[in-house]
């Protein structure tokens, strides 16, 4: 077994994992998977895990350390044609930004509406048959005492399971973890959600 309980793997650089039938898929694109794949085999990254067979979850990301986080979540997104929704300021969608932001998965979000982001996002898990919905709970590139709550809340609303996955940049890896099932309790899910994640080391930091 590797580090943290995941299986070890002799997977070449570029290598990412298949997608079970019920995940959400982008329409085919042979471009966008071969950019994705190359540009995850250029930088030395492969993915290991599981992806589970659920058609609506909300998968999280960390650690998040740095801007290139970014760029090797969006290759891993393009390489899987895997639909993966995140919120964006609606402010941001003016032309051409905003044809941009659809075709990477963005979604614009008006933060001052009377529903708030989290009725929003819930409502979007409910309503569509199929939908994963990313976010990174630090919320900065910074280390944090605490995580940002509003993943737990969401998905408690939508009645979905939280899907881990991380950066863990020693061995270049973008892992996916067990699904977690959420409890009345917010303080112990965060928690225990934490911990799992405390082996892998982000770019600049990990998870305390």
């Amino acid at each position: 077994m590797g580090e943290g309980g995941m299986p070890a793997t002799e997977t070449p650089p570029g290598f990412v994992l298949p997608l079970p039938p019920n995940a959400p898929r982008t329409p085919p694109n042979r471009f966008s998977r071969w950019l994705g794949r190359t540009i995850l085999r250029l930088g030395g990254w492969r993915m290991v895990g599981a992806f589970p067979d659920i058609p609506k979850l909300v998968l999280i990301g960390a650690p998040h350390s740095s801007n290139w986080d970014g760029v090797w979540g969006f290759a891993a997104k393009l390489a899987l044609g895997l639909d993966l929704k995140v919120l964006g300021k609606h402010q941001l969608f003016w032309w051409p930004l905003g044809v941009l932001m659809r075709g990477l998965g963005v979604i614009a979000v008006d933060r001052t509406a009377a529903a708030g982001v989290v009725d929003q996002a819930a409502a979007l898990l409910r309503t569509n048959d199929k939908f994963w919905f990313g976010l990174a709970p630090e919320g900065t590139r910074k280390p944090v005492e605490r995580w940002k709550p509003g993943f737990w809340k969401i998905a408690k609303a939508a009645g979905v399971p939280v899907l881990p996955a991380y950066f863990h940049y020693p061995d270049r890896i973008i892992g996916v973890g067990p699904t977690f099932a959420l409890t009345e309790d917010m303080h112990a899910d965060l928690a225990r959600i934490r911990a799992w994640y405390r082996p892998w080391r982000g770019k600049h930091h990990g998870t305390s």
